[in-house]
């Protein structure tokens, strides 16, 4: 499972990067419940580098602070590549800031479906280019309890926003 520690250290090299670059991160999370936002905060001197985010665990709260359309949440749910794409694109229009991170899966122990199981987790990352709005997703299926899913959204959030280099 991963650490405390190892999540520590990897805030701490995601904030050096966005200063380096001169670049303020968001997040919209439902499924972590606000544990990135968490992690990023419990460096020293993060409000230099992240804005802040959105937990919005309901379809209601994604629709209304972060623009998800309820077509997308009709037709892909909550826990799909479309949703967490604009999930993601919500929050950077919303919140400012450079890049954008959001996160939506299910965590279980309970909720899991036809093909969307308990560890189901997808991610969306959004920036802006230019006078665009550039993103990428993933799909991830973890494996283990409520937390250790948790945790592995997280570092996979975070690892990503250091991949991307912008």
């Amino acid at each position: 499972m991963i650490t405390d520690a190892q999540l520590s250290s990897l805030s701490t090299k995601v904030g050096a990067q966005l200063l380096e670059n001169e670049r303020r991160l968001v997040t919209a999370e439902s499924c972590t419940g606000g544990w990135i936002g968490k992690v990023l905060t419990d460096a020293a001197g993060s409000s230099a580098w992240y804005l802040g985010g959105v937990v919005s665990y309901s379809n209601t709260l994604k629709q209304a602070l972060l623009g998800v359309h309820s077509t997308t949440l009709a037709a892909h749910g909550a826990v799909s590549e479309a949703t967490a794409r604009e999930m993601a694109i919500g929050a950077l229009e919303t919140l400012g800031g450079h890049i954008a991170v959001a996160v939506t899966g299910i965590a279980g122990p309970q909720g899991g479906q036809p093909g969307k199981p308990v560890g189901t987790v997808w991610f969306a990352w959004a920036w802006r280019a230019d006078d665009d709005i550039e993103t990428r997703v993933a799909h991830e299926q973890f494996a283990g309890d409520r937390e250790a899913i948790r945790r592995a959204a997280v570092e996979r959030a975070l690892a990503e926003v250091l991949r991307l280099r912008l």
